[in-house]
């Protein structure tokens, strides 16, 4: 089967891989869309993701699949569900590594909760912590709006870890696919107040359109401490350091600096005079995935209700085969999110 592969940092090339064969808690499912993450693929590709520096690679860890063949002790899953979060760790090939796999033909999703009822949720049997999202998702979502339930899970768990409430009032940094999800899930939570700040105004009627209350650009930041009174919280989607120091005055007594994604950097500089007193500073790289699992019956309710639409996020759409011309949209500063279809 076919696999999206970095051969080396900044090269991309489509590959033969074996097809895997389904363990006895495991689904193999065939791939419908997947969406790349601007984000964690980035990284990735140009060879900066921290702690992973070995290639050859294969990308992808966001997509809907249809299961078509069931381990002998899956009993959560039937033969043509759509599932979340199929990834692939083996390749037939020992020099072949995992970028988590999921950029494939064909992927494998676990039965999660009957490794955990069978006591076998563990490394000796294959379990690994993604295994707790790999989930079935309704057939009345569409597989795009399934697709980005990868990347929604993660945003509407981070608020959680954030400690984000309602009537809270907020500033977001950033608005690709994160910061829009972020703008969107709040609104939708009855934070209070919404502003994002993002330096392209091509995107600004965009943002609005989601709900937010008012978008700025970087050089209207320092004026805000003067026009309106201090934050809850301040959210960093897009993963930069000086973000924080930009960001602490604007906050309120007790208030939350929160950095959602991984931070290229060992270290964070904080100007702790910057800020009030007391500050809080939440570094989300990585989802708690309990959250992030029980994310996904609220989406899809919104999903449902028509408040939440692929079509708000999806720029561009290329068939598996034209990887290529996928990443250099995504470096064209036009793409919000990218699907992939197989």
């Amino acid at each position: 089967m076919k696999a999206i592969v970095v051969t080396a940092p900044n090269r991309i090339e489509i590959l033969d891989v074996a097809k895997p064969k389904a363990g006895p808690y495991q689904i193999l499912a065939r791939n419908k869309v997947a969406a790349l993450c601007n984000a964690t693929d980035r990284k990735l590709i140009e060879g900066h993701f921290p702690g992973i520096d070995h290639y050859p690679l294969v990308l992808g860890h966001e997509g809907v699949a249809v299961a078509e063949e069931l381990g002998s002790r899956v009993r959560n899953y039937k033969v043509g569900d759509h599932v979340l979060g199929g990834l692939l760790g083996e390749f037939g090939r020992t020099d072949f590594h995992g970028g988590w796999g999921g950029f494939c033909e064909y992927v494998v999703v676990h039965d999660h909760d009957a490794m955990v009822a069978d006591g076998v949720a563990d490394a000796e049997h294959g379990w690994f912590e993604s295994c707790e999202i790999q989930t079935v998702v309704e057939k009345d979502i569409p597989f795009e709006e399934a697709a980005l339930l990868c990347t929604w899970r993660e945003v509407y768990g981070g608020i959680g870890d954030f400690h984000l409430e309602p009537g809270n009032e907020i500033l977001i940094f950033g608005a690709g696919p994160v910061g829009l999800s972020f703008t969107s899930f709040c609104k939708l939570l009855g934070m209070k107040w919404v502003g994002v700040v993002e330096p392209n105004r091509s995107r600004h009627e965009k943002i609005l359109a989601m709900g937010a209350d008012r978008v700025f650009v970087p050089e209207e930041v320092p004026a805000l401490r003067k026009d309106r009174d201090p934050l809850d919280a301040v959210i960093d989607a897009v993963g930069n350091e000086a973000i924080v120091n930009m960001a602490l005055p604007l906050l309120k007594m007790g208030g939350s600096m929160c950095i959602y994604g991984v931070l290229a950097n060992d270290t964070i500089p904080v100007a702790k005079s910057l800020g009030p007193y007391n500050f809080n500073i939440f570094v989300h790289q990585w989802p708690t995935r309990a959250r992030e699992r029980a994310a996904q019956e609220p989406l899809c309710r919104w999903i449902r209700e028509g408040k939440l639409r692929a079509s708000d996020f999806v720029t561009h759409r290329f068939s598996f085969d034209r990887i290529e011309e996928a990443l250099e949209a995504a470096k064209s500063g036009g793409l919000v999110k990218c699907l992939l279809t197989y």
